[in-house]
């Protein structure tokens, strides 16, 4: 594919897979979302992530198609420009690049405020909701975390696949533990459980939208927790046989994530309070904490609540990875400021990127000064991560469609089904894209209620192309062969005979 090999390869098939479900961290990203569902009831919060995940995996199974023909680091905006017609690929692979590169910043981010949260919500629930933290507090906490991240991120990259492989084990071992834990305790405080026809058929609007779609906006929560499949696409140039691994673990995590955390969120409704407007107002900051508190108890719920925390620490480690190849292969391109800096490779800390990490960390602190703000303003990094991807993961399956003649498939292939399921991808993602841009509380919401993630985003997006014809479109050329295209038409040709 034109370039030269720089990183390290030593990811195996299970171990691509367990970056994308580890990002993923199904307990804990349920954790963190489930305040978006819980408004529609519990039918809301069980059939809205059955839907959305189902529409979710063919976003996959398109992204699969892809990233099986052409497995590279900075898959999204390579693919916009091989795709995209000679007049528009500059461009829309610009705006691709730094979509997903500001997405990805953006999944960061909030996962080290919800890590944030959850450490101070551990606290509140030890002191029986009599403390909640002050945004300083919640931003010192934050800063800590996204430092401690990128220290580990450089210094244990040459055990990072090890890490990934053990984060399967434990985050499967917690989604067994939630699912047993929780009726046994409820049950073992004379407390029955919630009736099959409550838990999959009762709808609640704690929103002022009309109900059908407050059941809608439920599928901000999937739309939230399964989105981070595309890191198996940055990790390409780290794997052992990419043009299977990479295709097998987007697959793989968006179809866990669709089947267990429908089970985990079916158990979630059976053990939670019949009210449904008291665990959404919780004390503890987080109506998960409250679930476990009703469930197991003070101590019970310090326990999980733990366990969610490394959980959570786990996925922004992964997270810092994947994200860091993808700024990494955007600076090799020439895309970033300062690419010729960035785009360097540590051979003293085992084919690390380390200045990719250190820039990305320190764009994560500036940032992050949004929770200096309030919770609102916090929550404009989860825009920044679903919006701007959601725009990345898009334009290639478009441009794809569009300029169709110019793809080749891989070792893995959807054959006769891929165009028509890259149609429904697309559809998705434009609809996801639409649905992250709603106040979530209801119509004619105040400054404390609006959903600001076309102001975010918008920002973003303008900045990028006021950018790009201003300056890059004199320099950009899209991807830059790094080795001898001699190589390269040698290496197609054997691959053509082969």
């Amino acid at each position: 594919m034109g370039y030269k090999q720089e990183l390290k390869r030593q990811y195996s098939t299970v171990q691509i897979f367990a970056v994308a479900f580890s990002i993923m961290g199904l307990v804990p990203s349920i954790a963190s979302t489930i305040a978006f569902s819980l408004p529609a009831g519990p039918a809301g919060m069980v059939w809205g992530w059955f839907t959305a995940s189902i529409l979710i995996f063919f976003v996959g199974l398109a992204m699969a198609d892809m990233a099986s023909a052409m497995p590279t680091a900075g898959g999204l905006y390579w693919w916009t420009h091989h795709f995209a017609g000679d007049r528009y690929k500059n461009a829309l692979s610009f705006l691709v690049g730094y979509s997903n590169t500001l997405g990805l910043i953006g999944g960061m981010c909030s996962v080290d405020y919800t890590l944030s949260l959850m450490v101070l919500a551990c606290v509140s629930i030890s002191r029986d909701g009599t403390w909640s933290a002050s945004n300083g507090v919640i931003y010192g906490v934050y800063v800590f975390f996204i430092l401690l991240h990128a220290l580990c991120g450089i210094f244990a990259g040459r055990i990072m696949n090890r890490i990934q492989t053990f984060c399967i084990f434990f985050n499967i071992a917690v989604i067994i533990a939630t699912v047993i834990a929780l009726p046994t305790g409820k049950l073992a405080r004379g407390e029955p459980l919630n009736p099959g026809s409550w838990v999959f058929g009762h709808l609640e609007n704690l929103t002022t939208w009309p109900q059908g779609w407050s059941f809608i906006l439920s599928f901000l929560a999937p739309i939230w927790s399964i989105g981070f499949f595309d890191s198996c696409v940055h990790m390409s140039e780290e794997a052992l046989h990419a043009a299977k691994a990479v295709p097998l673990g987007i697959i793989w995590s968006a179809g866990c994530a669709c089947v267990l955390g429908f089970v985990v969120l079916s158990v979630l409704a059976a053990t939670m309070s019949p009210d449904v407007a008291a665990t959404a107002a919780t004390p503890f900051g987080q109506p998960m904490a409250q679930i476990y508190f009703d469930a197991l108890g003070r101590r019970g719920a310090l326990g999980f609540m733990a366990v969610l925390i490394v959980i959570q620490f786990l996925i922004g480690l992964s997270l810092i990875t994947a994200m860091s190849r993808q700024a990494w292969a955007f600076a090799r391109d020439g895309a970033l400021p300062f690419s010729g800096y960035f785009r360097h490779v540590s051979r003293r800390v085992r084919f690390q990127p380390v200045r990719a990490i250190v820039g990305l960390v320190a764009v994560c602190i500036v940032f992050g000064l949004l929770c200096l703000i309030n919770s609102v303003a916090a929550q404009a990094l989860f825009s920044l991560f679903v919006a701007s991807n959601y725009v990345a993961w898009g334009t290639p399956i478009l441009c794809r469609l569009v300029w169709n003649r110019r793809f080749q498939p891989g070792e893995f292939s959807t054959g006769r089904l891929s165009r028509p399921i890259a149609v429904v991808a697309v559809a998705w993602l434009a609809f996801g894209l639409l649905l992250s841009m709603f106040p979530t509380t209801g119509p004619n919401p105040g400054p404390a209620d609006m959903n600001y993630t076309i102001v975010i985003n918008g920002f973003v997006w303008i900045a990028c192309m006021t950018y790009y014809f201003v300056s890059a479109r004199k320099w950009y050329r899209g991807p830059q062969m790094t080795v001898d295209q001699r190589v390269v038409v040698s290496a197609q040709e054997k691959s053509s005979c082969a």
